[in-house]
């Protein structure tokens, strides 16, 4: 007889799966739950009873567990954690609707350049005023005196 094996339609949300049928992300997450969870049982086992041990145990491992089984609208947790966080706590609340007028864009850019070649304008007076005034404090320097110097 026949067996059927079922096919994802979609193949975006297949993973690849590396050791025990978990992904990557999951074994790693499970391993340093493990690395965390089993110690801290051995230490609260030493303080009370078994039972109380366990449950230490679970609540310091749940976190990782999350971390690594949870996903929402195909992100992990911690994407879901950061978007939650940047909309809740530190984007403002209100956000109110502001549109970048064209024109009005066209006009800023027209008012800078005016005032660019104003600028520009005005250094090239000052120079032109601060060239007048040191030829006009310099005596004439002949022609041929000038020649003489070059060729030396």
């Amino acid at each position: 007889m026949a067996s059927y094996i079922p096919v994802p339609r979609d193949l975006t949300k297949v993973k690849s799966k590396v050791a025990f049928n978990l992904t990557k992300r999951q074994l790693i997450c499970f391993v340093i739950a493990a690395v965390i969870g089993v110690p801290t049982f051995f230490l609260l086992k030493k303080a009370g009873n078994t039972t109380f041990a366990a449950m230490g145990m679970m609540i310091v491992m749940m976190p990782l567990f999350f971390f690594a089984m949870y996903e929402k609208n195909g992100q992990p947790l911690e994407v879901f954690l950061h978007h939650f966080i940047q909309a809740t706590f530190i984007r403002p609340k209100i956000r109110p609707y502001k549109t970048d007028n064209y024109f009005a864009a066209l006009m800023r850019q027209e008012n800078a350049e005016k005032e660019v070649e104003k600028i520009v304008r005005e250094s090239e007076k000052k120079r032109n005023r601060n060239a007048t005034r040191t030829i006009k404090g310099r005596p004439e320097k002949s022609k041929s005196s000038h020649k003489k110097r070059s060729e030396i």
